[in-house]
């Protein structure tokens, strides 16, 4: 959630180079950005809205890919499969 405590805000301004570090502090810059993002727009408009929801599912989507993925197969070689045949019927 992106509800921060005031005092750490100004720190985390996602245009510096103060990193977050926690879950919390991530979602706040995101947050931050998007907001600078919309206020660069002279509506909200459903388009708007719309791009930055897309944004943010490839944003997903790639991190899955890239990330996620090989970290699970390299952690099923090591610790043995999970779905112990169970696609090979």
């Amino acid at each position: 959630m992106p509800y921060i405590k005031q005092s750490l805000r100004e720190n985390l301004n996602p245009l510096s180079r103060n990193y977050p570090e926690n879950p919390g502090e991530l979602n706040y810059q995101i947050t931050r950005l998007i907001n600078m993002y919309l206020g660069t727009k002279s509506d909200i408009t459903y388009r708007y809205l719309n791009e930055v929801m897309g944004v943010l599912s490839c944003i997903q989507q790639e991190l899955y890919r890239r990330v996620i993925v090989p970290y699970e197969d390299r952690k099923c070689k090591e610790n043995g499969e999970v779905f112990n045949g169970l696609f090979s019927r």
